[in-house]
């Protein structure tokens, strides 16, 4: 069951959702090399003890962004 729209940086620790859409900004390319494209899984791992990084599970791998990048991934979570 899909929950609704949210950017990747609200999405609470532990919960995973569907990429769906990024920001316009040229930053898009950039996090659509390190995999996140849009339909791909993501899971919200650990958040830093400040709220920046975060690390996510993207495509079988552990990646860290900063939440100001997270803004730009819009995500449909997974209940």
């Amino acid at each position: 069951m899909k929950k609704g729209v949210i950017k990747l940086s609200s999405l609470a620790i532990g919960k995973s959702a569907v990429i769906t859409s990024f920001e316009k900004d040229d930053l898009h390319i950039k996090l659509m090399e390190m995999g996140c494209v849009p339909g791909e899984t993501v899971k919200i791992e650990k958040v830093a003890p400040l709220g920046d990084p975060i690390s996510i599970m993207v495509a079988g791998y552990n990646l860290s962004l900063r939440k100001t990048e997270a803004d730009f991934i819009w995500v449909e979570e997974i209940a």
